[in-house]
């Protein structure tokens, strides 16, 4: 099941009304932030430099 360009008009149009167009740049630019965030905690993770735990995530045990 593929999106054509009607089907992608009224999404668009459906987002528009929902949001008024004001709101639409400061609605996707908070996006844009948010994403930012979330690759950069992502590769933090993956390069296993997170700073959420300044004790370490291993613990000993006890």
């Amino acid at each position: 099941m593929s999106l054509g360009p009607v089907e992608i008009g009224l999404i668009l149009l459906a987002v528009m009304l929902l949001f008024g167009y004001k709101k639409l740049p400061d609605a996707s630019r908070s996006l844009g932030r948010s994403l930012r965030i979330f690759k950069s905690e992502v590769d933090d993770v993956r390069s296993g430099s997170t700073t959420t735990d300044p004790e370490g995530a291993r613990s000993s045990g006890r």
